[in-house]
């Protein structure tokens, strides 16, 4: 992160730093950075706030353990506030609730199964599909037309049949299920990342996908 863009410091030196969990954009707490809290952030990877009660640099987790590390870090457009995507360690509230802003006596952890990550690995698919840079996989689907990814389509979910199949002779025989469980949910993750590819090609966005699957639930 050396090479990051820095903020422009308004005259009493502070600006607001928003800090969201990089798995599901939830906003966690807003803290305060100076100078010396931002370039901390920057070199360690580690958030860094300025304590305006005690006047000094303050590592978020010092004293219990929670630090928040940093996977992303942007200012907004007028460079006088900054958003961080980070990967929090615990709770991140001294309440010890995930978030700041959750009620008393919340969760102290994620309780969502992590959807929104869905959103960056499309944005990555959909600007390979756009750009088609030499050498990537997603190109060579894409550039394969509709024949090549639905073959892939067709191909993955045969094998998510198998693993399922595969998990449920592994618990009908009590067996220990963390391999096949392990194996199902690798060929469901290949199943929809080729889903994905697949209206991709087809210029189909995520959105539509999920506009029938409300109508469906609101039905």
């Amino acid at each position: 992160m050396n090479t990051q863009p820095r903020p422009s410091w308004p005259e009493d030196g502070l600006i607001a730093a928003v800090v969201q969990d990089a798995a599901d954009a939830s906003v966690l707490m807003v803290g305060w950075m100076d100078e010396e809290a931002f370039e901390a952030t920057v070199a360690t990877g580690e958030v860094h706030f300025h304590s305006r009660s005690r006047d000094r640099l303050w590592r978020k987790g010092e004293t219990s353990g929670n630090v928040l590390h940093v996977r992303r870090l942007a200012l907004d457009c007028d460079g006088d506030a900054v958003l961080l995507e980070v990967d929090p360690v615990g709770p991140t509230c001294h309440r010890g609730t995930r978030s700041c802003f959750d009620p008393e006596g919340a969760p102290a952890e994620r309780t969502g199964q992590d959807l929104a990550w869905l959103e960056t690995l499309w944005s990555v698919i959909a600007a390979r599909a756009r750009e088609r840079p030499i050498g990537s996989y997603t190109t060579s689907l894409v550039e394969g037309g509709v024949d090549a990814t639905s073959r892939k389509v067709v191909e993955e979910a045969t094998e998510v049949l198998i693993a399922a199949k595969d998990d449920a002779a592994a618990g009908a025989t009590g067996v220990d299920r963390a391999v096949t469980r392990g194996a199902l949910a690798g060929e469901t993750a290949d199943l929809l990342f080729h889903a994905l590819v697949l209206i991709a090609e087809r210029d189909v966005s995520p959105r539509a996908v999920v506009d029938v699957l409300r109508s469906r639930h609101e039905d």
